[in-house]
C-alpha cells in the first residue's frame, strides 16, 4: 500500500517534468506556448461564463422556491409504486443541472438519514453513476463552438435515467 502512496505523490511531478522535457527535446518556444495556452484559457473562459452564471441562478432559484419538493410530492404516487425514495426525487432532478447543489443536497440527505441507510447507500451509488448534463453539455459544447447537438440530449438523459434505475437497483439488491 505504501508504494502506491508513493507512487500516487509522484505523477504529477513526473508528468510536469516530463512534458517539460519533451518540450526542450522537441525545441518548442515552452514560455511563449504556456502563454498562449493561458490566453487560450481565458478566452473560454470568458465565453462559458455567462452559462455558468445562468445556470448558477436558475439552481438556487430551485432550490430556494421550494420548487423541487412541490415537484417531488406531485410525482410521489408513481415514485412510491415504482419504490423509488421519494426524498431522493430533488437531488435526482437537480444532479442533471449542478454537481455543487446536487452535493449540498447529498449532504442534507445523509445529515437526515444517515450515510449507511438505504436511502443514503442509494444516493452515492446514484451520484458516481449519474452526471450533470446540462452543465457539461453547456460549458463543454459553448468552449468548442458546437451547435448542432443532435442527438446528445437524449442519450445524456438515457444513461442517466439507466445510471439511477440501476443504482435503485443494485441497493435494493445489496443492502435490501
Amino acid at each position: 500500500m505504501q508504494i502506491l502512496i508513493y507512487f500516487s505523490n509522484l505523477i504529477m511531478p513526473l508528468m510536469f517534468v516530463g512534458i517539460i522535457s519533451y518540450g526542450i527535446v522537441k525545441k518548442v518556444p515552452l514560455y511563449d506556448t504556456f502563454i498562449e495556452g493561458a490566453k487560450e484559457g481565458l478566452t473560454t473562459v470568458i465565453g462559458v461564463f455567462p452559462t455558468l452564471i445562468g445556470l448558477m441562478v436558475a439552481v438556487g432559484i430551485l432550490r430556494e422556491s421550494g420548487s423541487l419538493d412541490l415537484l417531488s410530492r406531485l410525482i410521489s404516487p408513481v415514485t412510491d409504486r415504482l419504490g423509488f425514495p421519494n426524498e431522493a426525487v430533488p437531488l435526482t432532478l437537480m444532479r442533471l443541472v449542478s454537481s455543487a447543489a446536487s452535493r449540498g443536497l447529498l449532504l442534507d440527505l445523509f445529515k437526515n438519514y444517515g450515510p449507511d441507510s438505504f436511502l443514503g447507500r442509494f444516493v452515492s451509488i446514484m451520484m458516481s453513476s449519474t452526471e450533470t448534463i446540462f452543465y457539461t453539455m453547456s460549458v463543454y459544447f459553448m468552449s468548442v463552438k458546437i451547435t448542432k447537438t443532435r442527438f446528445t440530449l437524449a442519450g445524456a438523459l438515457i444513461a442517466n435515467i439507466s445510471g439511477v434505475i440501476i443504482s435503485l437497483l443494485l441497493t435494493q439488491i445489496l443492502f435490501s
